[in-house]
């Protein structure tokens, strides 16, 4: 990792950012690698100087840039020696005119940090050419930027806005009825009619209604009630699929409580100011305007709706069930913190509400598609371990012993006369472990913080998962998070639930490398009969990752997911001899083009 040794908070005119690393052992040419990096970014023209060089970085119109890395700078690189260690420093001299406050992400840092990750992929032999995939991902994170303070600033009083604007809209559907939401737009077209009294008599309506307004606001002071309230949630649900679910209510005082409602009170779905802002500068970049058709408008933030339901007629300790309806928008956790009771005022205008704690959780998995019955690629296969490793499920012919019937057992191994003796299910167990074995691959290397095209092949990913682990085979999911992982499923050794569960949990990877990605299923290859491969992009290095499968003699089934509308055809690549085993699946068909596979 880099070790930040200057980085200010402030600055105004110009400011500097020094930045070093430990050049790893096998990169003989450091220097080397370091101008090519660079020159690629910039074209510039280097200065050579002991133990490292400088160069200018100068592009027009810098002064109204708010990228970092666009602005005019002076770059300083040099070799460090430390007793044995070798350190690369880069000194970062940046000329800046407006006052500015800096906020993360630090784009110099990042910058720094590829040229880090460059030198750490760099071979002993001193190679040091740049891959078509590392450019664009030069260019892509480039082109991010830290904002300054009038656009951070700006930016603030939107959030705040949208703070506001959510809040009173929350809070006007929770204490006014129906009716009391037309009274409120009727006084405000009252209002707005009766501003010329000598033209209009709009005036006149709006007295009458505003008083009924502020009477029925009188009766919002007064709720005193008890209630026993417990909620019965089922174990799991799926995102997009809505349920109902079962609320026992006990009425815990000596009045009769009628014509209440329930509302189900959820974590506040709102973000923080960082986490709205990163949405919002990633959205505009990626968001054609008045391109409304185009646009997402719903919340990535908001878990689940919750339906209003109403509460039967309690007498003194009575106790009844009713349900209410929830709909899981998106796969994770729906948190509860409580429940609300809301009694309407006489007139039914507006409502009081007395609110009562019940945290719960509820997990929320991903949606599926269906997938038709296909030949997955990949042959039965030793596997190493044997007899443990698939849970005592045998498959050659050297028969050991009789045991337990266990869930995933083939019927064929069922030894009927054991069964007819004994009086429970007995089977034959093997010595040897011939059985298929795949691999499903989920990429999670995406820049965006909230992306429908990982959200769809997380998806995909759910679908297989339940398809593959029914067709008498193990199934292995990789993927990267905070670090690498790899589940293994099928057989007896986990149920599609439990990958599933995994799944809901997913997040993209930050911070990491797709090589990491590569170095895992390539470890783990020699154990697989086939892989499925579910990518977010179909890039240089993607193709080279895919083609070292290939090389390894191992089927493989690509499915690359991508954004609506886009119907370019993808380049072939490692897959050119089985275009067949190429598979583009766009938001909105995916269901559609997953039903062709064959």
């Amino acid at each position: 990792m880099a070790t930040v040794i200057k980085r200010p908070r402030w600055s105004f005119w110009h400011y500097r950012q020094v930045y070093e690393y430990d050049v790893p052992v096998q990169c003989k040419h450091p220097l080397g690698v370091a101008k090519a990096f660079f020159r690629e970014k910039d074209n510039c023209d280097f200065v050579d100087e002991d133990e490292g060089f400088q160069f200018l970085s100068s592009r027009r119109l810098a002064f109204f840039d708010l990228r970092e890395t666009k602005k005019k700078r002076v770059v300083k690189i040099r070799l460090v020696h430390e007793g044995e260690t070798l350190r690369m420093r880069c000194d970062y001299d940046v000329i800046d005119f407006v006052p500015n406050v800096h906020f993360p992400p630090w784009q110099l840092q990042t910058e720094f940090e590829e040229l880090e990750s460059r030198l750490s992929e760099t071979q002993s032999s001193g190679s040091f050419a740049l891959s078509e995939n590392k450019t664009n991902e030069t260019r892509t994170q480039g082109n991010s930027y830290s904002p300054g303070l009038l656009l951070n600033t700006a930016l603030f009083l939107l959030f705040r806005g949208y703070r506001f604007i959510t809040w009173s809209t929350f809070w006007t559907k929770r204490r006014f009825t129906v009716m009391g939401q037309a009274m409120i737009g009727a006084v405000i077209v009252a209002l707005f009619t009766g501003l010329d009294a000598e033209s209009a008599v709009g005036y006149q309506a709006f007295i009458p209604l505003f008083a009924l307004l502020l009477i029925s606001f009188m009766f919002g002071f007064y709720f005193r009630a008890g209630f026993q309230v417990e909620r019965h949630l089922p174990r799991v649900v799926t995102a997009g699929q809505p349920i109902t679910y079962r609320v026992s209510v006990k009425n815990i005082t000596q009045k009769n409580q009628i014509g209440l409602t329930i509302m189900d009170d959820l974590v506040d779905p709102r973000p923080t100011f960082s986490q709205w802002k990163e949405y919002k500068l990633d959205e505009d970049k990626h968001v054609r305007p008045f391109r409304f058709e185009r646009r997402n408008f719903r919340s990535p933030f908001k878990m689940a709706k919750v339906k209003e339901a109403r509460v039967p007629d309690l007498i003194p300790q009575q106790e009844k069930d009713f349900t209410i309806e929830l709909s899981p928008l998106r796969r994770g956790v729906v948190r509860f913190t409580g429940v609300t009771f809301a009694r309407p005022d006489p007139m039914g205008i507006f409502r009081a509400l007395r609110k009562q704690s019940l945290p719960q959780s509820l997990l929320v998995l991903p949606k599926r598609y269906a997938i038709p019955p296909i030949a997955l690629p990949g042959s039965m296969k030793y596997q190493q371990g044997g007899v443990a490793m698939a849970s005592h499920i045998g498959q050659s012919e050297e028969f050991v012993s009789l045991r337990e019937y266990r869930r995933g057992d083939p019927p064929r191994h069922i030894h009927w006369r054991s069964w007819a003796r004994i009086g429970k299910p007995i089977v034959k167990e093997f010595e040897d472990e011939f059985f298929v074995r795949h691999a499903l691959v989920l990429d999670t290397f995406t820049t965006r913080p909230h992306s429908d095209v990982f959200e769809e092949a997380v998806s995909v990913a759910a679908s297989f998962t339940c398809t593959v682990l029914t067709q008498e085979s193990l199934l292995d999911l990789l993927f990267v998070g905070p670090e690498a992982y790899c589940f293994t499923a099928g057989r007896g050794i986990a149920h599609a639930d439990q990958m599933l569960e995994i799944l809901a949990s997913v997040q993209p990877a930050t911070g990491q490398t797709f090589g990491l990605l590569e170095h895992l299923v390539l470890n783990h290859a020699s154990t697989v009969s086939g892989c499925i491969c579910v990518m977010l992009a179909w890039d240089e290095t993607r193709k080279r990752f895919v083609e070292k499968l290939r090389a390894l003699g191992l089927p493989v089934l690509v499915l690359v997911i991508r954004a609506p509308g886009d119907t370019q055809p993808l380049d072939p690549g490692p897959m050119s001899d089985a275009p067949e085993k190429l598979r583009s699946l766009e938001i909105g068909r995916i269901e559609e083009q997953l039903a062709s596979l064959k």
